[in-house]
């Protein structure tokens, strides 16, 4: 019998685990997750009000509920404090690591470090609850707000920068995060992007979304949207690009209406540094940017300066090294062949890779399907092989006599109980537990 470990309960895990079910009959699979609640991303990095992809929970727990996939919670792997890599490979005949992009990319421009800089990355681990997030207080004393990134992401904080209580109200966002968003003083949010509209990475759905705020104009700047020749002629650009420039020819024409709040969308900047105004960030000097024949990005030599005490940057994610495994800086990923880690030019027997960390931080959730059938492939094709190893008889035993209790699904069961009953107490839906003692505890308690 093949026994399998997946470290990541992702929608990447999760695929991975499926495809080895469905395609072998005998298989066990163990997911791991560092944190006592599954689903990665799609808990912890999908917008509260975006209830229809958040429901893709549950396909991931029709997953994790197989009878032949075990959810295992609270398993940190490498780092400090975390099963080292070496032991995990004793425990199992292979094991698929599917552990994202961890972190964000940074600027490298002046100011970056200041307080009220932040990563959108941080911003959104605060409003959906993340156990590692701080309370930062990203918009306390904050008027306007800069969003550097013109991708889904960007859009999905700008979005919830201007959301107001009623809105967001019904979502799972922890209490706290919903009582400061109520009570911001942000006007203005600027999306910048140091690209023209018809290269902007959002999707039309988030677009459009932008439009249909209550009390929110959506403004731009008629001579930025000038400077892409592809805004005047869409005709052959892809079909998703000629969709985002309709929607923005609809707002184009709007002029100021006067609104409780606007979002001005910004093309053909970026920026040059993040301006200290008694030791926090004050505003955010930009330079006027152009595309060469080439169509890379070059400056101009105007610059502008946009006020700002709160600057999100979301200008994409990075994966980072994990213990015991090689790792390419320069893409960071995992070397591999076809979901099979190298190392080298030589294959590290039972290790494998699916999702951003094998491909980098490209696609949408769908895209996990795939990638991971084809790692599932690899594995499946290597079994005769891996089955000879010798491998710990029970891994849970194992993993406690490494000091680690793992959370079961009902630890996380209770964990979801104890949500709903918040959310009652509160008069509110389900609203999310947002630390460490928090989950632990009702973890604890109710499994």
């Amino acid at each position: 019998m093949l026994r399998v470990a997946v470290v990541g309960s992702g929608p990447s895990g999760c695929y991975t685990a499926q495809n080895l079910v469905q395609l072998d009959s005998t298989v066990r699979v163990d997911v791991l997750d560092r944190l006592p609640c599954p689903y990665g991303l799609v808990r912890y990095g999908v917008a509260p009000d975006h209830e229809k992809i958040k429901s893709l929970q549950g396909n991931l727990r029709t997953v994790l509920e197989h009878e032949r996939v075990r959810f295992l919670g609270g398993v940190r792997v490498g780092g400090t404090g975390g099963l080292p890599v070496e032991r995990l490979r004793e425990m199992y005949h292979a094991v698929v690591y599917c552990v994202g992009a961890a972190t964000d990319r940074r600027l490298g421009i002046p100011g970056e470090e200041l307080p009220g800089s932040w990563s959108a990355t941080e911003f959104v681990s605060w409003y959906s609850a993340h156990p590692d997030a701080i309370d930062a207080g990203f918009v306390r004393d904050a008027r306007s707000a800069v969003v550097i990134g013109v991708g889904n992401v960007a859009v999905d904080v700008a979005r919830m920068l201007a959301r107001g209580v009623a809105e967001l109200s019904p979502t799972d966002m922890p209490q706290a995060a919903l009582t400061a968003l109520a009570a911001s003083r942000i006007r203005d949010v600027h999306v910048v992007g140091r690209r023209g509209p018809s290269q902007a990475r959002f999707t039309t759905k988030e677009l459009r979304e932008l439009g249909g705020l209550p009390g929110t104009e959506v403004l731009l700047d008629p001579d930025e949207l000038g400077l892409d020749p592809a805004y005047a002629d869409p005709s052959a650009l892809p079909a998703a690009q000629r969709r985002n420039i309709e929607v923005l020819r609809n707002w184009g024409g709007t002029g100021h209406r006067g609104a409780e709040r606007s979002i001005w969308l910004r093309f053909f900047l970026r920026p040059v540094e993040f301006l200290d105004d008694g030791g926090r960030v004050g505003a955010v000097l930009f330079e006027r940017t152009e595309l060469d024949a080439r169509g890379r990005v070059r400056g101009t030599g105007q610059y502008e300066t946009v006020e700002a005490q709160l600057v999100l940057r979301s200008v994409g994610y990075r994966g980072v090294p994990l213990d015991g495994l090689p790792f390419d800086e320069e893409s960071g990923t995992v070397p591999h062949e076809a979901g099979r880690v190298l190392d080298g030019c030589f294959g590290v027997p039972g290790d494998y890779v699916a999702g951003w960390i094998k491909r980098g931080p490209t696609g949408v959730i769908g895209t996990n399907r795939p990638d991971a059938k084809e790692t599932v492939t690899s594995l499946l094709e290597d079994a005769p092989l891996l089955l000879r190893r010798e491998v710990a008889p029970d891994p849970v035993a194992a993993l406690r006599s490494a000091g680690i209790e793992p959370v079961p699904w009902t630890g996380w069961q209770a964990i979801e109980r104890a949500e709903a009953a918040l959310g009652a107490r509160l008069g509110r839906s389900v609203v999310k537990l947002a630390d460490w003692n928090s989950l632990l505890t009702a973890a604890r308690t109710g499994a």
